[in-house]
């Protein structure tokens, strides 16, 4: 099995031969919102502290961005939330 992480469309492709595998990462806008202010951060506080861009941030709240595993992972351990809590995670 193979596995290709696309960076601009924030998707993990995985597959074997017959089998292909795509898995969307995208912010659960209202949880998301709510676990940076419940820090106390701004978008650019909440940039600053994951080493993303505020406008990255923002897209990511609006839904129009997703995001890869790696940097889901990074933002719910900043926020100090379960990755679960403030990411829908779609298979496909």
């Amino acid at each position: 099995m193979t596995s290709c992480y696309n960076a601009d469309i924030g998707h993990v492709r995985t597959g074997a031969e017959n089998d292909d595998m795509h898995i969307k990462i995208m912010a659960k806008t209202d949880e998301f919102i709510k676990a940076r202010v419940t820090k106390g951060y701004s978008q650019r506080e909440l940039a600053r502290h994951s080493g993303l861009s505020h406008a990255y941030i923002s897209l990511l709240e609006r839904s129009i961005k997703s995001v890869g595993p790696s940097t889901a992972k990074r933002l719910s351990e900043v926020l100090e939330k379960e990755l679960e809590e403030i990411f829908n995670i779609n298979i496909a």
